[in-house]
């Protein structure tokens, strides 16, 4: 089971509190703005600053 479109669309990013997309292989949620990516683990996000890897 995927994280539903109801759920994407009301995380937002806990350091910039801009909207996520899921990575195209479902490995974690993409800051559209700072580029953080925070990861899903057992089919939930954790929305951890810390946790998160800011990619390109």
């Amino acid at each position: 089971m995927a994280i539903s479109k109801e759920l994407l669309e009301i995380l937002v990013c806990p350091l910039c509190k801009t909207s996520l997309e899921m990575k195209a292989d479902g490995s974690g949620l993409k800051c559209v703005q700072c580029r953080r990516v925070y990861p899903i683990r057992d089919e939930i996000p954790v929305m951890l600053i810390d946790e998160a890897k800011v990619e390109d």
